[in-house]
């Protein structure tokens, strides 16, 4: 894992700058950098390294192949790397100068072409290469998007980074904030690619590949692989055995993929919720290693936020070397302040607290930590996909009379006041039921089915209340209403959740937060096989009678007591409604000040303001979206 940077274009001192451009983001990788520059074609690379595999000098980046025709350099790791230096081997006899990733990914290249390279390789990766012969500059993102790449213009010279607070070293950075990401971020909590805060700077979309040539200066896009084409193909050949095999087939799947992941020159470890996914993924790490896995999880005082006792009965069973830490609210507090700098765009999933905490926790012991990521999405997770699909159309086909009435009853009471007299038989199968009743509104108000999904990942309804003088793009997961349309109502929201939410939100939160430790996250469940299979599995093995991941908690349930698992979805948050009335109050308070805002001139004030008044009051619960504009606020105060 690494942080990459690099530009194609003209500017003074260009080594100062590549140096500059590597240094602020050597939190990715403070093992090693490394800059190349041609000064003839004005092409300039920059490389921090993190250490993972082949510690020696041998996996120094930037890199040169063999033939000296290329120059790479690669955030990631490559899981079958191995596998493709046999295949490499057995075409013709090489001398490796070491056992690095990067090494058999720049051998691979010279091989077979960069678009064939990267439809073998299985891992997370984003990648700069230069094509000395064609003087074509290319980049390209993993499948799903767990690598960050950032690309653009920066006074008319073409730049790109793993994060915005590199490429702002290029000189004179003056790029103006776009006032349409920022209407998306207040619906998203995150900016969704290719888009970014600043105008004229794009991400690179889930495996997508950019080409730009030297010479024209032209961009060509493209993508080497397809989640559209993965579902197409399952449909027309859905698994079709028992349920036995279903589960012993994804066993064997996720195990590879698990243990293709704990590859490692460095020490090694995995988070541990104690809920299904994670648990799962701690489950077969064990089974496969002859020592004790080291696990790690944090707990709060706050019952309703503490999954630490769970994880420790889980570990014990499993008989891992267990680290667990109670964190305080002031510890969490005094992560706040550094979030605008760790998350380098606004960014406002309130649990990146306690994604932070568990990093910089785990960090004290390992460098690479293993995540049970997008179990949710593959496997049907979420509260929204256990409804039925034949509930949702029943509630959307009632009298529009009486889902107003319904609806006017929930929002009549804020979610706290629900939470309280729902404290009984309700709560024991729904967590923070308030919330999910408040959700329920908007599934009555919802047009479709497609039209309820939207809501359901909004958290913001209407950014255009909040921001001054906007007209809000149109989302791509909007705009997608035909894709996936071999899929029922609820496989088409997981894989809209798999291309969207994922990357969008728990992807960059965990990225962000571990690189800021230099801690390096891998997701098993993110292999290509797996979220193959997974695409092929009927719904009925992802959700039976009401109980959602059905076919990964039988798999969970041969290593682990049923008991120790089976308990309500509790989630990785904190206590934001109280904070923003208690500890956060004046904090908050100066970033929503009246004169402040008007004088920012991005949101309109007396809207705001008046629902910060709301919820200071207790009156109504908007700490989750009063947090988006306080995330953005401290963004542009660090900025």
């Amino acid at each position: 894992m690494c942080g990459i940077a690099g530009f194609l274009g003209k500017t003074p001192y260009p080594e100062i700058c590549l140096s500059e451009m590597a240094q602020a983001i050597s939190h990715r990788g403070p093992d090693d950098s490394g800059i190349w520059f041609d000064d003839r074609e004005g092409i300039g690379f920059a490389h921090a390294r993190l250490s993972i595999l082949d510690l020696s000098a041998a996996g120094h980046q930037p890199m040169y192949s063999a033939s000296n025709d290329y120059v790479i350099i690669f955030n990631g790791e490559i899981y079958n790397h191995r596998e493709l230096r046999s295949e490499l081997d057995s075409i013709s006899q090489r001398s490796w100068a070491g056992h690095s990733d990067t090494e058999t990914l720049l051998a691979a290249i010279e091989e077979w072409g960069f678009e064939d390279t990267l439809e073998k390789v299985k891992g997370m990766f984003a990648i700069a290469l230069w094509d000395k012969k064609s003087k074509i500059l290319s980049l390209a993102c993993d499948r799903i998007g767990e690598k960050p790449l950032y690309y653009g213009w920066v006074n008319e010279q073409f730049v790109f980074a793993s994060e915005l607070k590199s490429m702002k070293k290029f000189p004179e950075f003056n790029n103006q904030i776009d006032k349409n990401s920022l209407a998306m971020f207040l619906r998203f909590n995150s900016i969704p690619a290719p888009y970014s805060i600043y105008e004229n700077i794009n991400k690179l979309e889930p495996a997508q590949i950019i080409k730009i040539n030297s010479t024209t200066m032209k961009i060509k896009k493209d993508c080497f692989w397809s989640i559209e084409e993965v579902y197409r193909k399952s449909t027309l050949n859905k698994f079709s055995g028992t349920s036995k095999e279903a589960v012993d087939q994804l066993e064997s799947v996720l195990s590879d993929a698990v243990s293709s992941q704990m590859q490692s020159d460095v020490p090694l470890g995995a988070f541990l919720s104690g809920g299904v996914d994670s648990s799962t993924i701690v489950a077969l790490m064990q089974s496969f290693s002859n020592s004790k896995v080291n696990t790690f999880t944090i707990g709060f005082n706050s019952k309703e936020f503490d999954e630490a006792k769970h994880a420790a009965l889980v570990a014990k069973h499993l008989g891992t070397d267990h680290y667990d830490k109670y964190v305080t609210e002031s510890d969490a507090l005094n992560v706040i302040p550094n979030l605008p700098n760790i998350y380098d765009e606004p960014f406002a999933d309130s649990s990146q607290i306690p994604t932070f905490l568990v990093s910089e926790f785990a960090k004290q012991k390992v460098t690479v930590a293993l995540s049970g990521d997008a179990g949710d999405e593959l496997f049907g997770g979420y509260n929204r996909y256990i409804f039925s699909e034949k509930t949702l159309n029943n509630a959307l086909k009632a009298p529009s009379i009486i889902k107003k009435l319904v609806s006017k009853i929930i929002l009549s009471l804020p979610e706290e006041k629900w939470n309280r007299l729902l404290s009984g038989s309700m709560s024991k199968s729904f967590s923070n039921i308030g919330n999910k009743l408040h959700k329920t509104a908007d599934i009555l108000s919802s047009k479709s089915i497609r039209d309820l999904h939207f809501r359901l990942v909004s958290q913001i309804h209407n950014p255009s209340e909040w921001i001054k003088n906007t007209n809000e793009y149109e989302s791509k997961l909007n705009d997608d209403i035909v894709r996936f349309k071999e899929l029922n109502s609820i496989e088409s929201m997981m894989a809209y959740d798999l291309i969207s939410y994922l990357p969008t939100d728990i992807l960059t939160k965990v990225d962000r937060a571990a690189m800021s430790v230099s801690l390096e996250t891998r997701i098993p469940f993110l292999d290509i096989d797996v979220i193959e299979f997974s695409s092929s599995l009927p719904i009925e093995y992802k959700i039976r009678n009401g109980v959602s991941k059905w076919a990964l908690r039988e798999v969970l349930y041969k290593h682990v007591p049923k008991d120790l698992i089976e308990r309500p979805k509790m989630g990785f948050g904190v206590p934001l409604a109280e904070w923003l009335r208690g500890p956060l109050k004046d904090w908050a308070e100066s970033l929503l000040d009246e004169k402040r805002l008007h004088q920012e001139g991005f949101f309109n004030v007396e809207f705001v303001r008046d629902k910060w008044l709301q919820h200071l009051s207790g009156n109504r619960n908007w700490s989750y979206q009063l947090w988006n504009i306080l995330m953005f606020q401290a963004w542009l105060e660090n900025n």
